[in-house]
């Protein structure tokens, strides 16, 4: 009998090995499918995204707009100038321009600015880039321009795969090795997260070929972190489950069936209703965050087959051994723990508990108020931590042409209509000029030079000044009417996708928990932790990290992801006090003792999905730097403050209504002596 139990463990890595095989060819083609174009990350219906979508339909494809900078602090030199004219002739020269680049200086005599515009590269990446890089080589002033940016964007991206991986595996190895306190043990659970990793980049590039769903640099950097994050958490609790069932079961198949059994069907739970909240945000507009809803959902499920297959598999062909040198044996007990952390948390909380939930409570509300102090909408020159030279040359001209567009707004207009619109949009307010440009496919694009610095607040104006006086059926985009149109897209989705996020986590917690008010709480739980950790953000944002800004998308993402891993522990807790009334305890003494129980591994996974998105921290890109920082905060905070004190306390109150309306909420304590119920689940 116990040699055909190994046989299903070899069974199961023999059939794990078939599907990495047929994963490959899938897995190693993400890369081809992941595109970080500004139509990528732009919401589906805005203008901008309409004005990108035409533009790519035009005769030559979208175009590459560069702007060249010559620049020298005590005033440009006639050499200064003959060399930016030779320079500009050989660009020209070299590639086709949809116009002859003029130079226009700056008031002081310190700048040169040439605007190049080509439709050579089309609408392909790479061939941009190359585009960009030749530009490069060829001047010896700086170039900047939304092309050349888009390039900067795509290097930074495509540089963040290998540091970022590496770093999170360095992170989760470090704290699994502390953790387990075994040289071989924390191979096993970090090895399988890499596979799950695997496995998602194939069943991504799978979606993307069959539903055409959005992939970007930045979603499968999120990816990445979700499923070592996740997929380390449930790997530390189904590892602690075994460990303790192999004291007290002789075969290790046996002991890892009670172990699924026990812990299985909550891991289950939590990881279904982390990837529902995820697919909420299918229901966003932004291109960039309805994307990273599949991708996620996809990270968490994989890492979630990963853990609950593989991961036992491993752990049954490896034996008892691979505890070493802590083995748990058969029959013998662990050692005496001194009383934990965790426990003088809960008693604290079971002392005053009502003292405690109104001092945590007041200090998230503080700390939210921070949010307040957040930086506006991030400018496109503000998104990397880094300066690459498209934000130089940005910043460069920031400085020369204070009062004047340096960056084109683009109007697309039916080509029968051009003439109307060439001569409202010189009527309108801010617009310094406008001429028109190519025509194909129906459609002419109109250039409109605003008469104000790039997404300040009067170009702001000026840009919905012009779509309102242009009507339905002319689109103005360009790189500042999409920073517009994204917040407001952001704004908008938060206002759909927030509120669907917490239904839906609702009801699944109402169905897991048989209760309302006990899912209410942990709702209530997640939202206050949120708006702490925004709060933080925004306590240190520009102090600390000195970011100017704010990515649009921020609240929304942060939500949905703090809310659906913050359940994801709840559920955890909920269970096994859950449990604990069945077995006849009050609410109060349940909350302790599923405190007491749990606290210990929930923390510890904590750690490491704090740890894992703390990572991001790190990177070049504001907007993921952000993210990352934003959700470590919030998941420390729900492990050591809300979860422990705030959450216990607020069942030691209510009692038994925490059931409320389900049977636990009148269920007598079994009598003196009465074998108490017990599910046959716990965590």
């Amino acid at each position: 009998m116990q040699g055909r139990k190994r046989i299903v463990g070899w069974g199961v890595l023999a059939l794990w090995v078939v599907v990495l095989a047929l994963a490959a060819p899938l897995a190693g083609r993400l890369g081809d499918v992941q595109r970080d174009r500004a139509v990528d990350y732009l919401p589906a219906s805005a203008d901008s995204t309409q004005v990108a979508t035409v533009m790519e339909q035009m005769p030559g494809g979208g175009s590459t707009d560069l702007v060249l900078v010559y620049h020298r602090d005590g005033g440009l030199t006639a050499a200064d100038r003959a060399t930016a004219a030779r320079e500009v002739r050989q660009v020209a020269a070299g590639h086709p321009l949809a116009a002859p680049p003029r130079a226009v200086p700056s008031e002081d005599g310190t700048t040169l600015l040439y605007a190049v515009s080509s439709t050579e590269p089309g609408t392909d990446e790479a061939a941009r880039d190359a585009f960009v890089h030749d530009v490069r080589a060829t001047v010896s002033g700086e170039v900047g321009g939304p092309g050349a940016l888009a390039t900067d964007a795509g290097e930074v991206y495509n540089s963040l795969d290998g540091p970022l991986l590496y770093t999170t595996v360095a992170v989760v190895a470090v704290l699994l090795i502390v953790i387990y306190r075994s040289p071989f043990l924390w191979l096993v659970p970090l090895a399988v997260a890499g596979v799950a990793d695997f496995l998602s980049m194939a069943v991504t590039y799978a979606l993307h070929q069959g539903f055409d769903i959005s992939v970007s640099g930045q979603s499968t950097g999120v990816m990445t972190i979700l499923v070592f994050g996740a997929g380390t958490d449930y790997a530390l609790l189904l590892v602690s489950r075994y460990r303790e069932e192999l004291r007290r079961v002789p075969r290790p198949y046996d002991a890892m069936a009670a172990a699924l059994r026990g812990c299985g069907p909550a891991v289950l739970a939590s990881s279904g209703t982390v990837a529902l909240g995820m697919l909420c945000l299918l229901a966003a507009d932004m291109n960039s965050s309805r994307g990273m809803g599949p991708t996620a959902a996809v990270g968490v499920l994989c890492a979630l087959v990963a853990m609950m297959t593989l991961l036992p598999a491993l752990l049954v062909v490896l034996g008892r051994r691979v505890f070493w040198p802590l083995i748990p044996a058969y029959g013998s007990e662990p050692k005496a723990a001194r009383r934990s952390l965790f426990a003088a948390m809960g008693s604290s909380a079971g002392r005053r508990p009502l003292a405690v939930l109104l001092a945590g409570a007041a200090a998230l509300a503080a700390l939210a108020l921070g949010a307040l102090n957040l930086p506006g909408a991030l400018k496109q020159e503000d998104t990397f931590s880094s300066t690459p030279e498209a934000v130089a040359a940005m910043k460069t001209l920031a400085a020369a042409y204070p009062e004047t567009g340096t960056q084109p707004v683009t109007v697309v207009a039916p080509t029968g209509r051009v003439p109307e619109a060439l001569r409202t949009a010189l009527a309108t307010d801010g617009v310094a000029a406008a001429e028109r440009g190519r025509s194909g496919g129906g459609w002419t694009e109109i250039s409109v030079v605003a008469a104000h610095p790039p997404q300040s607040a009067a170009e702001t104006a000026t840009i919905e000044a012009l779509r309102s006086a242009l009507g339905d059926g002319v689109y103005v985009g360009g790189p500042s009417a999409e920073q517009l149109d994204m917040a407001d897209t952001s704004a908008r989705d938060r206002n759909i996708v927030v509120p669907l996020v917490i239904v839906v986590v609702l009801m699944v917690l109402v169905v897991l928990l048989r209760s309302l008010v006990a899912p209410l709480i942990l709702i209530a739980a997640v939202v206050a932790v949120w708006g702490a950790s925004l709060g933080i953000g925004g306590l240190v944002f520009e102090g600390l990290f000195g970011f100017g800004g704010t990515d649009p998308g921020l609240a929304l993402l942060s939500f949905v992801f703090l809310v659906a891993l913050g359940v994801d522990y709840g559920i955890f807790l909920m269970h096994r006090m859950r449990e604990e009334c069945l077995g006849g305890a009050e609410p109060g003494a349940a909350a302790l003792t599923a405190l007491r129980t749990t606290g210990g591994v929930i923390a510890s996974a904590g750690l490491v999905l704090a740890a894992t998105f703390a990572v991001l921290v790190n990177m070049p890109m504001v907007q993921l730097a952000e993210l990352g920082f934003v959700i470590a905060v919030g998941v420390l905070l729900d492990t050591f403050l809300v979860r422990t004190y705030l959450v216990t306390s607020a069942s030691v109150l209510l009692g038994r209504k925490v059931w409320w309306p389900g049977p636990l909420a009148g269920k007598p304590v079994p009598a003196a002596g009465q074998e108490p119920e017990r599910e046959p689940v716990r965590v």
